[in-house]
């Protein structure tokens, strides 16, 4: 009566928009979103929408998450998935890394396929794999895919992260994905990704709200005297699955029950016998696996008796709930409830006792028949009744087949296990073990103050002098996580304690720390205070023959070197970094990771952009093998902003999304700082002039990074000091910088970069009119460049200086400057800034009055920036074309054809005056003066607040 039968009525606007979603298959939006009550109509409306998709020739698979079955891995794409042919599947998908999605539908390797070290202990791999599988469906035979997906609310986090990845990576073909959930049951995180997936034009949503009273009652009951109908449209709220529950037990007397849909659905099953009860409710314990075999293998027995209840008697029980409407029949000789809710309400008001039993027959019969240890491991989980060492073997083999592709799952079975093990002397070895694993899990898939908690207690149990190898690692994996979610003091001192502890730490130990001690303290320390420990550590590593942690201690010590402003030995150290390191290709160690991604980041400060794109390509493969999680997001921020400075915009902002969405699932803000603010820095570039995304994604990042002092925390202002100048807001520019900087002094800004930050500053004290503390600011750039020795910093100082000398009214030595820092920038393959300089040097050549060269310039640079997609030079090329060379004319006027009022503002932006400034003084609104602004830069040529500066300076009359 819910799904097949009963006529959709009152979603003519939903059915609509839906229709036009099917019409344009392939366009975006790509994802439906269905949000509304339980009851309120979406599987209903989700079958019309298959069933007109099928009409119009589209493929369509339905799958459904499940109440029971949430740490069950890829659940509802695998239920989907399991309307295919498997011979169709298997040739589009062969043995891959989406085996692991697909290994219920029978395609894969079998039981276990998702957890070994091949092809599917990739679950990144197998997002990205899925999608060339959706690719392949949709565009076979021309017609299009759609992929229904209902109880979303209810989906495993495997199924989750794989959705999220969908939304942030729309399938390049005629597929949609429809899906169907709860809204207030839903996780803030699938939330949140389906929220940013309309932010970005990926996902359409429909909110269902209450039927209409005409509509429910003129469809669901046109029979029912007027009052009557009236009475229980009140009652059920117009909420269909109430409505009809309310309908359905009207006969019993003419009052509207009071006792709630739950108690509705239950009057139900009061008719029924107990062998009857006893079928339904084996029904909903089974889900998906409720055949008619597993029915009379499982449920439809008392509990003690036979295993087995005589076939004519189930077939007989199934007709009779099957005529009542509680059950349907389904595919393969499946049976289901008619409603998930009712489902949920028959499996609650199960005698616990019974179901128990039938849980534990359940996970008998499924170990005959070879089923997965996930699939066991639900029905085990919920027959347990205390310590079960068989039941325990069976969960720690569902945790061991979801560790690489699903650890949130693996990460729940472990936590199942740690809870039934009896905390007592005999045990205690076992349970020390699961906990520093779960932690692992914890950590791979993101759920770093989960893992935390997980490892200080887990440091409580044990003494160093018992198992020392065990307490270092938690220690290690704790500080790891402490540094992660940003808390540097509380790693360092964690470290420190420990390698003072004595008995002293076990030399394999020690190195293990000393690691990590590397890793965490020069965020909270100057890297001078922390270079001894790093070179101990070294030692160490060598004189035990560790070459993956002498690789891991040389890179830490090549980006400190870096960050602590000395790139002369960073250098040095990073060739001995690249050379251990290479020479350890092949070898598949997670702490590999994170050296290259420091060695990566090194070499990328270093001016050495193919190989810092090498090392973060091969950590990345790493790290999507075999974790962890949290390293990804530094990885492709790294490869983000190599691509970002040789302009490719297209590729920075993708890297750059998926380190977002990453992030997002972790719960640090620190990291999340880091992430927003890098993709800030890229939003810049990529955005046409005029775009407010990129300093509202800035704002985003310094709010996350909060009063914090470290690295991430100072870029995430520093970021922001160039979105506020972008935008015109010259004192929030150079307010933001002070505060990266912890002060004028700029103590708090990484040497190697400051040179670039200095230029802000330059920027913002010439848009304020103090020349003299934009040459000081710009003297200390050239300063800084000189001492560093690097070419993008050199670049920097360059454009600084030219800045101030076209402030002061030279732009033909100005326009000298930015032509050399655009062959500095071209020597490292800086090509962004290349077609920056080389920009505004056409400008100011223009204005030296050489518009021949100006205009080859000119076209250097926007060429440069198109192949790029770089939109706010391209945009800025546009907006001010160079002027076309003419014969000689009589000398124009420096500010040709401005009106009074035009006049007027150039000179207020001489004194450096702000749009908001110049609009106070003149009683103008700010939208006019920008307006008049434009108009100004137009008929002058000039494409900066600066330049302008410079052209008004020169057409004052001489004192």
């Amino acid at each position: 009566m819910l799904h097949g039968t009963t006529p959709l009525v009152g979603r003519g606007a939903e059915l609509d928009r839906l229709d036009a979603v099917i019409e344009g298959a392939g366009a975006p939006p790509g994802i439906v979103d269905l949000t509304g009550a339980a009851g309120i109509g979406k599987s209903r409306l989700l079958t019309e929408v298959c069933r007109r998709a099928a009409r119009r020739g589209l493929t369509v698979l339905r799958g459904r998450a499940t109440e029971y079955e949430r740490h069950i891995p890829f659940r509802v794409f695998t239920d989907a998935f399991a309307d295919l042919d498997p011979q169709l599947l298997h040739g589009l998908a062969g043995e891959g890394p989406a085996a692991a999605i697909l290994s219920a539908t029978g395609v894969g390797s079998g039981p276990g396929t998702g957890g070994g070290e091949g092809a599917a202990a990739d679950r990144f791999a197998a997002h990205r794999a899925t999608s060339r599988l959706l690719t392949a469906l949709g565009r076979r035979g021309g017609t299009g895919l759609l992929i229904a997906l209902d109880d979303l609310h209810w989906a495993d986090p495997a199924s989750l992260e794989l959705l999220d990845h969908l939304v942030r990576h729309p399938v390049p073909a005629p597929v949609i994905v429809v899906g169907a959930r709860r809204d207030r049951q839903t996780s803030p995180s699938l939330d949140a990704a389906l929220t940013r997936g309309i932010d970005t034009g990926a996902v359409l949503r429909l909110g269902l709200g209450p039927l209409p009273e005409r509509d429910c009652v003129a469809r669901l009951a046109p029979t029912l005297p007027p009052a009557r109908a009236a009475r229980l449209y009140a009652a059920s709220g117009g909420n269909p699955l109430y409505f009809l529950a309310l309908l359905q037990g009207q006969a019993a007397g003419p009052a509207v029950p009071t006792g709630g849909l739950s108690a509705l659905l239950l009057d139900e099953l009061t008719p029924l016998t107990a062998a009857q009860r006893r079928t339904a409710e084996a029904v909903a314990l089974l889900g998906d696996q409720a055949t008619t075999a597993m029915l009379a293998l499982t449920g439809a027995a008392p509990e003690p008796g036979p295993p087995a209840a005589p076939a004519a008697d189930l077939d007989a029980d199934l007709d009779v709930l099957t005529g009542r409407d509680l059950l349907r029949p389904g595919p393969g000789g499946s049976w289901s409830l008619r409603h998930p809710v009712l489902r949920s309400v028959v499996y609650e008001n199960t005698e616990h006792r019974r179901r128990t039993g039938m849980h534990r027959r359940a996970a008998a019969v499924l170990t005959g028949a070879n089923a997965s240890a996930s699939v066991r491991a639900h029905h085990v989980e919920r027959a347990l009744t205390g310590w079960d060492p068989g039941a325990a073997e069976t969960l720690l083999e569902a945790a061991d087949e979801a560790r690489a592709t699903a650890p949130a799952s693996c990460a729940h079975w472990l936590g199942v296990v740690l809870g039934m093990l009896p905390d007592t002397p005999e045990h205690r070895a076992r349970r020390r073990e699961l906990l520093l694993r779960r932690a692992r899990a914890l950590s791979v898939c993101g759920e770093l103050r989960e893992s935390r908690s997980v490892l200080y207690e887990l440091i409580a149990r044990v003494d160093a002098d018992e198992d020392g190898g065990l307490r270092a690692a938690a220690v290690t994996l704790c500080a790891s996580m402490e540094r992660h979610l940003g808390d540097y003091g509380a790693a360092v001192a964690l470290l420190r304690r420990e390698l003072s502890r004595r008995p002293s730490p076990a030399p394999a130990d020690a190195l293990a720390l000393g690691l990590e001690l590397g890793s965490s303290a020069p965020h909270a320390l100057a890297y001078s205070e922390v270079r001894g420990d790093v070179l101990r550590t070294y030692g160490l590593a060598l004189r035990l023959g560790n070459e993956p942690a002498a690789a891991g201690a040389l890179t830490t010590a090549a980006l400190g070197e870096t960050y602590g402003g000395d790139p002369a030995r960073a250098r040095r150290l990073a060739d001995r970094a690249a050379a251990r390191v290479d020479a350890l290709a092949g070898r598949e160690l997670p702490e590999l990771s994170e050296s290259l991604a420091r060695l990566a980041w090194t070499e990328f400060y270093l001016d050495r952009y193919p190989d810092a794109e090498r090392h973060a390509d091969r950590g990345l493969a790493l790290a999507r093998r075999v974790g962890p999680l949290h390293l990804l997001p530094h990885l492709l921020l790294c490869k983000a902003v190599v691509h970002m400075n040789s302009c490719r915009l297209v590729s920075a902002l993708e890297l750059c999304d998926e380190a977002e969405g990453i992030a997002r699932g972790i719960g640090s803000d620190e990291l999340l700082a880091l992430v927003v603010g890098n993709k800030a820095q890229v939003m810049l570039a990529a955005l046409p002039p005029g775009d407010g995304a990129a300093l509202a994604t800035a704002e985003e990042g310094v709010a996350l990074a909060g009063s914090r002092s470290s690295w991430w925390t100072s870029l995430a202002w520093c970021v922001l000091s160039y979105a506020s100048l972008y935008a015109g807001d010259h004192r929030r520019a150079r307010s933001a910088m002070l505060r990266a900087g912890r002060g004028p002094e700029l103590a708090g800004l990484q040497p190697t970069m400051r040179p670039l930050f200095l230029e802000a500053l330059v920027h913002s004290a010439v848009a304020a009119g103090d020349l003299s503390q934009a040459r000081d600011w710009a003297d200390r750039a050239a300063a800084d460049a000189e001492r560093l020795g690097l070419a993008a910093q050199r670049a920097s100082a360059l454009r600084s200086t030219g800045a101030v000398l076209a402030a002061r009214g030279e732009p033909g030595p100005a326009a000298e400057h930015y032509v050399r820092a655009a062959g500095e920038s071209a020597r490292v393959g800086a090509t962004l800034w290349e077609a920056q300089a080389l920009l505004t040097a056409a400008t100011l050549t223009g204005l030296a009055g050489d518009p021949e060269a100006a205009g080859a310039l000119w076209r250097r640079a926007r060429g440069l920036a198109e192949a790029g997609g770089a939109h706010l030079l391209t945009g800025l090329a546009d907006l001010f074309p160079p002027a076309e060379p003419t014969s000689p004319a009589p000398p124009a006027e420096p500010l040709p054809r401005l009106t009074p009022r035009e006049r007027q503002i150039a000179a207020l932006v001489t004194e450096g005056l702000t749009t908001p400034a110049i609009a106070a003084r003149l009683y103008l609104s700010p939208r006019t003066v920008d307006t008049h602004l434009a108009h100004i830069y137009r008929k002058t040529g000039v494409t900066t607040r600066s330049a302008l500066a410079a052209l008004a300076a020169r057409s004052s009359p001489t004192p």
